[in-house]
């Protein structure tokens, strides 16, 4: 195996010819004050001298977040490692597949051509993009990618109601129970989610930001890497409804999503802007 195992044509099952035997991704890298990253093309390559996207060939056994960073940092010198990937959107031809990686920089971020597959790199603000002589399947996405440019999945966990709905003798050890959830969903913050729920629904899949509300016994609770704690010193729904709304007033174009099943709760978290999500689809994906 070669770093170029990845390399290559094919001809996709709608008829089209793409780069990419394992198929194809590319990093929509976002900056509120700058615009989006695109890169202009070289002559030389496949649809040469339009405006797209740094990207390229999905390596085997390479994930498409993974390879849409590496061809970032090999045409853009954009260090993998100062990009805070959001969302994903998957394109299937079949045999083929793109994904775009939508991320924001961490920190001041400069970008510059650094191979020849390159013309130049320029920020752009996205009610410009669309003037550009853009590649063709750029093009099509664009629409549907701005619409959830900057925007993140904030995740808000009901733990009590989560952590109730499935009878594994959580009420033996209440906050044992929530950190065994705040653990798998440790796991889920890395990883990503998809779910035809979620916004964007299928084609989608996003890195959320994780809040775990807990309550009475389960009080107490550590935050981890990827997911926030908060407890709530009286009723559990006040606090999750106050975490939404807060959510909502910060981020005003984030989606906000509230996993619970309590329907009174469901309907308070919607008259703030939130939407509900349940929590067996939740437990589905956390195993």
């Amino acid at each position: 195996m070669t770093r170029e195992d990845g390399n290559g044509f094919v001809k996709c099952d709608f008829g089209h010819l793409h780069w990419g035997l394992n198929g194809a991704a590319g990093l929509l890298l976002s900056d509120p004050a700058r615009g989006v990253l695109l890169q202009r093309r070289a002559w030389w390559v496949h649809h040469g001298r339009t405006w797209a996207l740094p990207g390229g060939a999905v390596e085997a056994g390479e994930s498409a977040r993974e390879a849409a960073t590496r061809e970032a940092h090999e045409e853009a010198d954009i260090p993998p490692a100062r990009v805070r990937p959001l969302s994903a959107s998957h394109v299937d031809h079949g045999n083929w597949r793109y994904t775009t990686i939508l991320a924001v920089p961490i920190g001041p971020l400069a970008a510059r051509v650094k191979n020849a597959e390159s013309a130049e790199l320029r920020w752009v603000h996205a009610g410009r993009v669309a003037d550009l002589r853009l590649h063709r399947d750029f093009a099509v996405a664009w629409p549907g990618l701005r619409e959830h440019l900057d925007r993140r999945l904030i995740l808000v966990v009901d733990g009590a109601n989560v952590v109730g709905s499935r009878p594994d003798g959580w009420w033996r050890d209440r906050r044992g129970a929530a950190e065994r959830l705040r653990d798998k969903l440790a796991t889920l913050a890395e990883a990503g989610l998809a779910d035809p729920a979620l916004p964007g629904g299928d084609g989608w899949s996003w890195w959320p930001k994780i809040v775990l509300v807990v309550e009475g016994k389960a009080r107490g609770v550590e935050p981890v890497p990827g997911v926030e704690v908060v407890e709530a010193e009286g009723e559990g729904d006040d606090k999750i409804v106050a975490v939404a709304l807060t959510a909502r007033e910060t981020g005003p174009d984030d989606h906000v999503v509230v996993v619970t099943a309590d329907r009174e709760l469901r309907s308070r978290v919607e008259a703030v802007g939130a939407s509900a999500f349940g929590p067996g689809t939740l437990l589905g994906h956390l195993g």
